[in-house]
């Protein structure tokens, strides 16, 4: 009879999402500017227009999205991939509320604010669990891409509010999603609160973090941000990320190594019986 597998190495080698680490929330931040970034210089400064750049980044999603649920676990490079291009749509279907359809920014934040806690309740209904460290099954996956989307989109019409609706400056949005994000480390490392709630709080609030980060240093100085261009933030933020994501592929590789040692190698772990797909 196989040995139960530890819970820690069941989730090195069979989660389909990275472990939450230090790099994991910097990579995140520097995907959601160049989230807001690349968007934008694919809409104003290459000329596409926001249907032609909505249209083409959807396609570019659903490929690397395809390719994600192929896998059969983890794989760093096709994983931050779909981050990247699931920031950049997520951007993209705020402003295409706000652009196209003239929904004010207000509005946007309290729909997906709506629509993010309803696939909270139901993705919490059939699994039981909101918890990344088990998304072990494609359904789970699923759900978890699905709320990854509307996370990208509340954050970007809630950042946008805050920095412009509201008149605020990117630096001060800045300034204001970087307390939030602290206030939430408080909670969880001082007063233990709880683990899943305060991931999926701060996962929400990179995003307007990420995307005034992303204004402040693109947009010129008459408008309030540093005059670096959209190209240069785009190119700079891609290359860190490649860089970090190349690093968190060696770090899984290593201790998917370990683990099946640890496990009794690669015959036991073949012969655990696996949460179906």
């Amino acid at each position: 009879m196989t040995k139960p597998m530890p819970e820690h190495i069941r989730t090195i080698l069979f989660n389909r999402v990275p472990e939450v680490t230090f790099a994991f929330w910097v990579i995140k931040i520097l995907s959601t500017t160049t989230g807001e970034t690349f968007a934008d210089y694919l809409n104003l400064d290459v000329g596409l227009g926001l249907t032609v750049t909505t249209w083409i980044m959807s396609v570019l999603l659903s490929v690397a999205l395809v390719a994600q649920f192929l896998t059969r676990r983890y794989n760093s490079g096709i994983y931050w991939t779909v981050v990247v291009l699931i920031s950049i749509v997520g951007t993209l279907l705020t402003d295409n509320l706000t652009d196209n359809l003239g929904v004010e920014l207000w509005v946007s934040t309290v729909i997906f604010s709506a629509v993010l806690a309803i696939t909270f309740g139901i993705w919490f209904s059939r699994e039981r669990t909101l918890s990344i460290k088990t998304i072990f099954t494609r359904r789970r996956e699923a759900f978890y891409w699905i709320t990854v989307l509307f996370t990208f989109a509340l954050g970007t019409a809630a950042g946008d509010l805050i920095s412009e609706g509201l008149g605020l400056g990117y630096l001060v949005g800045t300034i204001l999603f970087s307390a939030l994000i602290a206030v939430i480390v408080v909670a969880r490392f001082a007063f233990k609160a709880n683990l899943v709630f305060c991931f999926w709080a701060a996962y929400i609030l990179t995003r307007p973090l990420g995307a005034s980060i992303g204004d402040l240093l693109s947009q010129a100085p008459a408008d309030g941000g540093w005059g670096l261009g959209t190209t240069v933030t785009s190119v700079v933020f891609l290359a860190i990320i490649v860089v970090i994501a190349a690093y968190l592929g060696i770090k899984v590789r290593r201790q998917r190594a370990e683990a099946v040692s640890e496990f009794g190698g690669p015959v036991a772990v073949a012969s655990w019986a696996q949460v179906p797909a």
